[in-house]
């Protein structure tokens, strides 16, 4: 009897604790990071297909979400200021995670490996698939701000920088993304509200 690992790799993602250099209010690990990105991915190409007569498969955005950052299981979440910090180590950062992914596809059966595959690695020749994979990077961006306007509104100073910096790269990505503009407009405000607050 084979005894394949790749599900139960995945499930570690809840071990991965995100920001891990600085002081957090409240720790957030992969997973949940995972299941916001997801959702926000799924919300951006709704809004996509709906307003701007795309044609994207938002179910399919959430899974890649999902799997966004699984390779992080092999590699450990490096900080951001380190992974971009100049153009070689952002590249070879990129390489790591590659073949960290390769490494997660082998622990799964040999049938299955092609489907799971297709999540990972993007088909560059697809066009909708290609700016799909595009909300979901944007989704990622914008659960990064939603982490730092959190930490900003429980009194924690420590994410002030990290959220002006995703606000910059959100600037650039609402140039070219219609559909994160609106996201911000309509929906990003009630993030850090209270409870009572969402309920009014």
């Amino acid at each position: 009897m084979n005894n394949y690992t790749f599900f139960a790799t995945i499930s570690r993602m809840k071990y991965i604790e995100r920001w891990a250099l600085m002081r957090n209010s409240r720790p957030e690990n992969l997973s949940e990071h995972a299941v916001e990105v997801s959702m926000i991915a799924h919300a951006l190409c709704i809004i996509g297909n709906v307003r701007y007569g795309r044609h994207l498969d938002g179910e399919r955005a959430a899974l890649i979400g999902i799997y966004h950052d699984a390779s992080e299981i092999i590699t450990g979440d490096m900080p951001t200021p380190v992974k971009y910090y100049n153009e070689e180590i952002k590249h070879a950062y990129k390489s790591v995670e590659r073949i960290a992914e390769d490494h997660l596809l082998e622990r799964l059966p040999d049938d299955l490996r092609p489907a799971f595959s297709s999540i990972f690695k993007p088909n560059k020749d697809d066009e909708d698939e290609m700016y799909m994979r595009k909300l979901v990077k944007a989704a990622d961006k914008l659960s990064a701000l939603i982490k730092c306007i959190e930490e900003e509104r429980s009194g924690n100073k420590e994410f002030i920088t990290a959220q002006k910096s995703t606000l910059k790269a959100l600037d650039k990505m609402k140039e070219e993304c219609p559909e994160v503009k609106d996201f911000m407009d309509e929906f990003l405000n009630s993030y850090g509200n209270t409870l009572d607050e969402l309920a009014l």
